[in-house]
């Protein structure tokens, strides 16, 4: 079958009465094969069937005798089987092909050229428009690209005369000026602690050991007793070296009444379960 090349040409003139008369054609062809199935299935339901109607269906209801259970049953039955024919009838039938002579093919495959033409057109008139969109996109993304470039250039140079109006700090003065700081703290330190010394010293004094006891069932302790001085000492030694555990054991070297006078005036505190053992008060805290 040969095609005129112009004749394919979707850009070129149809001829309306042989389109016309190519559709009344299969119009025609349409109908025939429709009537044909009408005619099929006629004659399929009246091939000893018998359909159900409305009104014996409402005779029917929960009391309905085993005669009428038995007839609905037979109708049903044979509505399947005719059910079963019809399809086996249409799994043999073959679909007529419809003749479709050269103009037929003609008319159709301008017709699908059209349809083509139109959709593409369409898909071409989306990407121009995306590609329009990106485009404007592109353009505010690299002018916000320049101005941010701008504003990185202008910090550098900022930042360059910012680093020449620094004044650098010599490291061997700065280690001098701490250095002489902490020497004068480490001296400061040793004067309080001396004059701490001198104040205890001479305010609370040991106990003399020469002085009677007043109560005789008073034993004297054997043990070496030591200043109050001392026993604030351990006290702090403790409570910096051991901050986790900064309870210390009383001893018979701490004098009670020194110990009476620390926990009273809240210097020192004992420990919650254990009454032997002390510790000093974070005043640091």
């Amino acid at each position: 079958m040969s095609v005129n090349q112009q004749d394919l040409d979707p850009d070129s003139t149809t001829d309306v009465e042989d389109v016309a008369d190519a559709e009344e054609e299969l119009i025609k062809k349409c109908e025939e094969m429709w009537k044909d199935m009408e005619e099929c299935q006629n004659k399929l339901s009246l091939t000893g069937t018998e359909t159900l109607t409305d009104s014996n269906i409402q005779k029917l209801g929960p009391s309905e005798s085993e005669s009428q259970v038995m007839k609905r049953l037979s109708l049903l039955i044979m509505q399947v089987k005719c059910l079963t024919a019809e399809l086996s009838q249409w799994q043999k039938e073959t679909p007529e092909m419809i003749p479709l002579n050269e103009e037929i093919l003609v008319t159709l495959g301008k017709e699908e050229f059209q349809k083509l033409r139109h959709d593409l057109e369409l898909v071409l008139s989306t990407i121009q428009s995306n590609n329009e969109k990106l485009k404007e996109d592109l353009e505010r993304e690299q002018k916000w690209l320049d101005e941010q470039q701008q504003i990185l250039e202008s910090l550098n140079v900022i930042q360059n005369e910012l680093k020449q109006q620094v004044v650098t700090f010599s490291e061997s003065r700065i280690f001098n000026e701490l250095k002489t700081k902490m020497s004068d703290i480490k001296e400061y330190k040793e004067k309080l602690l001396v004059t701490m010394g001198e104040f205890l010293e001479d305010h609370f004094p040991l106990p003399d050991r020469n002085v009677k006891k007043k109560k005789k069932n008073i034993q004297e302790s054997t043990a070496q007793l030591i200043t109050l001085h001392d026993m604030l000492e351990i006290l702090l030694n403790r409570l910096f070296g051991v901050p986790h555990d900064p309870y210390v054991k009383i001893s018979d070297s701490f004098w009670p009444p020194y110990i009476e006078l620390l926990l009273r005036n809240g210097i020192a505190l004992r420990h919650p379960e254990d009454p032997t053992r002390i510790r000093l008060e974070a005043f640091h805290q």
